[in-house]
C-alpha cells in the first residue's frame, strides 16, 4: 500500500521558470515546505536571489537565484551548467514563464459595424510583432527550457515537468488572443511531450490556473482608486461558481501531487483550478 505523503520530493531539485512572479513564488515557496530544493529563474536576476533568500529564509530549505532568458539557448546552457555545479541534479521543471503584452491586446471585446468603428480598436489593428512576442514567451519559453533543463532527468530516467497554462486554453478570453493561443498550444505541447518522454520515465502534466488576482492583471480586475470589482471583473465572478478570485497558493497542492509519487500513472493531463470557472455554462 501507497503512503499518502509527499516524503519523496524531499532534497529534490526543481527548476521554477518565471519564479520571481507571484503565481511561481507561492508554488516554490509551497514546495520548500515540503523540502524540496528549488531554483528561482528569472530575467530579473535581483528579483530571482530575493525570491530565493525569501524562500531560504521561511521554509530552512534550500533554494537559489540564477538569472536566465527562456527565449534564449545559450542563456539556459550556461544557466543549467551552473545550477549543476552548485546545486546537483535537476528532478522538476515548472515552466510558469508567461505573461500578456497590450500590443498584443484588441481595446474592444467585439466587432460591432457601424459607425465610429476604429479597427485599430480590433484584431485587424493588432501589432504582430506584440503578437508574436507574447506566443513566443508563453509557448517557446515553456519548450526551450525543457530542451536544456530535463536532459538531467533523462539521464536519471525520472522526473516530471508541470507546465503552468491558463484558462483561456480551454475558453479563450476575449481581448487577448496571442496569450489564449499559446496557452492552448501549451495543453498540446504537454500531451505531445508526455507520450514522447514517456518510456524514458519523465511525466509530463499542466495545471491550468484560473483568474487570480497578480501584479499584471490585479487593475484589469479590480480599480485601482476604490478596490472595487471592474466591470470585467464582475463578469469573471459572475461565471465563477464559487465566486470569487484564486489565491496563488491554491496551486500548490496541485503541483505537489503532480510532482510527487502519488501521481507516478499520471502524465499528459491538464488539471484546471478555476473555482469551476471552465465547467460553468453561464446558465
Amino acid at each position: 500500500m501507497q503512503k499518502l505523503s509527499f516524503e519523496d520530493l524531499n532534497d529534490k531539485l526543481a527548476i521554477i521558470t518565471g519564479g520571481a512572479g507571484i503565481i511561481c513564488k507561492n508554488l516554490a515557496m509551497g514546495l520548500a515546505s515540503a523540502g524540496v530544493r528549488t531554483v528561482i529563474l528569472d530575467l530579473d536576476g535581483e528579483a530571482a536571489q530575493s525570491v530565493a533568500w525569501e524562500i531560504s529564509k521561511e521554509t530552512h530549505t534550500f533554494s537559489m537565484g540564477v538569472k536566465a532568458d527562456v527565449l534564449d539557448k545559450p542563456s539556459l546552457l550556461l544557466a543549467k551548467e551552473f545550477i549543476n555545479r552548485e546545486a546537483g541534479k535537476i528532478s522538476f521543471l515548472i515552466n510558469g514563464a508567461g505573461g500578456n503584452s497590450p500590443m498584443a491586446t484588441t481595446k474592444v471585446e467585439e466587432i460591432i459595424p457601424g459607425e465610429g468603428l476604429n479597427l485599430s480598436d480590433t484584431f485587424f489593428g493588432l501589432d504582430i510583432s506584440g503578437f508574436r512576442k507574447v506566443f513566443d514567451l508563453n509557448f517557446l519559453g515553456t519548450v526551450l527550457p525543457t530542451m536544456v533543463f530535463a536532459t538531467d532527468m533523462l539521464e536519471a530516467q525520472t522526473g516530471a515537468v508541470l507546465n503552468i497554462s491558463s484558462l483561456n486554453s480551454f475558453r479563450p478570453l476575449t481581448k487577448i488572443p496571442a496569450y489564449s493561443a499559446a496557452k492552448a498550444s501549451v495543453n498540446n505541447f504537454t500531451e505531445w511531450l508526455a507520450v514522447h518522454f514517456a518510456p524514458s520515465g519523465i511525466r509530463v502534466n499542466a495545471i491550468s490556473p484560473g483568474f487570480i488576482l497578480t501584479n499584471q492583471n490585479r487593475f484589469l480586475l479590480t480599480d485601482e482608486q476604490t478596490g472595487r470589482l471592474s466591470p470585467r471583473g464582475e463578469k469573471i465572478i459572475r461565471g465563477t461558481p464559487m465566486g470569487r478570485f484564486g489565491e496563488a497558493d491554491e496551486l500548490t497542492g496541485t503541483a505537489a501531487f503532480l510532482l510527487s509519487d502519488l501521481s507516478r500513472f499520471i502524465t499528459g493531463i491538464v488539471v484546471t483550478v478555476d473555482g469551476g470557472f471552465n465547467a460553468y455554462s453561464g446558465v
